[in-house]
């Protein structure tokens, strides 16, 4: 299994003075609606060509978990830290539009199809506050991105993964009452390789460190690893819950 390494810069890791002044801690999950579009083609031991997520393999919207957690500290130099776990798949039956080949084998508009296409995540991200007071906050630092793939159509199947290093940044702005307008992205951009992953969110926070979050999310998957090349995307509405202090 090979993993596709892009180039990214640590030159953020020298940074000092933008630790969390204080200690804190947050831990939440939810549930991400998302809805995929785009192409994939898997060519692993020959050939292939591109086949439509909703046209050919008919994959459908889907509601999948999130969690995360995050610690900030006071210590100078050492970055804050975040993780997150996404689960995103997607199946489908029914016929497509267009043939295709996948994996060497040929589809076309008659055969019936049952598809999947996993898509699962994990980041590990590291990062500074820039900024930190009662209005404004912003995070600056480095995500690396582990995805773990597979798609199927019928009994063929391709599987692949790869670890992404990929810029981080977030911020947020308090509201009053206990609620605060955020955003945070991840991206890279290498050759034919993009990714991109946005959210944007409103919380609430209640006197008891409980907060309910809801917001939108959206991906964009462009990578050649592993004999399989994607250019996909999922976009849709989130809502979950977080403890914090």
């Amino acid at each position: 299994m090979k993993k596709l390494l892009l180039g990214a810069t640590v030159a953020l890791l020298p940074i000092t003075g933008f630790s969390a002044t204080v200690l804190g801690f947050q831990a939440g999950g939810g549930s991400w609606n998302h809805d995929p579009s785009g192409n994939i083609t898997a060519s692993v031991g020959g050939t292939g060509t591109s086949a439509d997520l909703k046209n050919d393999l008919n994959l459908s919207k889907k509601s999948e978990g999130y969690s995360y957690f995050l610690i900030e500290h006071p210590v100078p130099v050492v970055p804050n830290f975040k993780y997150v776990n996404t689960k995103l798949s997607s199946s489908g039956s029914g016929t497509a539009t267009t043939s295709f080949t996948f994996n060497n084998t040929t589809y076309n508009t008659s055969t019936n199809l049952t598809t999947s296409l996993v898509l699962d995540q994990t980041d590990m991200i590291f990062y500074y506050e820039i900024l930190d007071n009662d209005l404004v906050s912003f995070d600056l630092g480095l995500n690396a991105k582990k995805f773990d793939g597979k798609a199927v159509v019928n009994t063929d199947s391709a599987t692949f993964s790869g670890t992404i290093p990929m810029l981080y940044a977030a911020v947020e702005i308090g509201l009053p009452a206990g609620l605060t307008l955020a955003g945070e992205m991840s991206t890279i951009s290498a050759g034919s390789n993009e990714i991109s992953d946005v959210a944007a969110k409103i919380t609430y926070t209640t006197d008891f460190n409980l907060g309910v979050e809801a917001g939108v999310r959206t991906q964009t998957i462009k990578v050649d690893v592993d004999g399989v090349k994607t250019s996909v995307g999922f976009s849709g509405v989130f809502a979950g819950v977080y403890f914090k202090f």
